[in-house]
């Protein structure tokens, strides 16, 4: 170690000491908890008033007085030491993903395509606790309400990081048993005929888009039902209620079984969310919200 170098571990040493006396109240009391006996502790403080060329601390047999130049160095050893601190947790956890990891999911998406991927998570990283809310709602990521929101559509203008995670197809489904009953649509229009079922989000327009011919075009629909995620819209569409448009990874073992069929498929636009998980990111960036970010967007079916 450089003479440079060793200075710097002996004046971190110094303050750390210093710290510790006046938050322990005594020479005796310090020592203990730097298993050092007290006159060692005072020939330090002694060799740092030396270096420093001021008295630091008044004496007696009853109680320890800081100095105006104690109190001002008490104050910057705090802050330094602080400081490092949160510059060596920093750094330790680049190195090792640790800590709670807040990530916001929507309820459908989180509990169908993000919460069956957290066992092999955890399983990796067996030192991030993962608290993982879901919730349609929009939580406030650079507020620090999350470190990670998983979020679908086009994204707004901000400050945040986002990763694309894929995108989902909307598909407009209806049971056998809806179809048997009541028709099933050919156009895109007879849709006005229908019973069908919507978002209740305020952001959510019950407008459906389609393409004919090269032209894409929104029709308004209406139903008698309405819910805050797709996987209760599919259900009830299952159940014969109505008509929905859903993404298709909330209706996929409907689809699967046969209780949902796709409608109108020649009319579809192409339509597509994409999906982001959105971060505070940079260079402080924790290495919990950078791993379980890589580990979405390599394993989100």
């Amino acid at each position: 170690m450089d003479a440079k170098m060793k200075g710097g571990a002996d004046r971190a040493r110094a303050l750390a000491l210093f710290a510790a006396i006046i938050e322990h109240g005594s020479f005796s009391a310090a020592g203990r908890a730097l298993a050092m006996s007290p006159s060692a502790v005072s020939r330090a403080v002694d060799r740092i008033e030396e270096r420093l060329g001021v008295r630091l601390l008044l004496r007696s047999t009853r109680a320890l007085t800081l100095t105006a130049e104690g109190q001002a160095y008490f104050q910057a050893a705090r802050r330094i030491l602080t400081d490092l601190d949160d510059a060596e947790q920093r750094i330790a956890d680049q190195g090792a993903p640790r800590g709670r990891l807040r990530v916001s999911a929507a309820l459908s998406h989180g509990r169908l395509c993000v919460v069956p991927l957290l066992d092999r998570f955890v399983a990796l990283y067996p030192d991030i606790l993962v608290d993982i809310a879901l919730t349609d709602a929009l939580v406030d990521v650079a507020a620090g309400e999350a470190d990670v929101a998983v979020r679908f559509g086009p994204l707004p203008d901000s400050s945040l990081t986002a990763r694309k995670l894929g995108e989902t197809r909307r598909v407009i489904v209806a049971s056998p048993d809806y179809l048997a009953r009541f028709g099933e649509p050919e156009t895109p229009e007879d849709l006005l005929r229908h019973n069908c079922l919507n978002f209740n989000f305020r952001r959510a327009e019950p407008v459906w888009p389609f393409l004919r011919k090269g032209r894409h075009f929104s029709l308004t629909v209406t139903g008698n039902l309405e819910a805050n995620n797709g996987e209760t819209l599919g259900q009830l569409a299952a159940y014969g209620l109505g008509i929905a448009r859903v993404g298709t990874f909330s209706v996929a073992r409907e689809l699967s079984d046969g209780r949902l069929t796709p409608i109108l498929e020649r009319f579809n636009p192409g339509d597509v969310e994409l999906i982001h998980a959105v971060f505070v990111g940079g260079a402080n960036m924790p290495a919990r919200v950078r791993v379980f970010v890589e580990f979405l967007a390599a394993n989100l079916p």
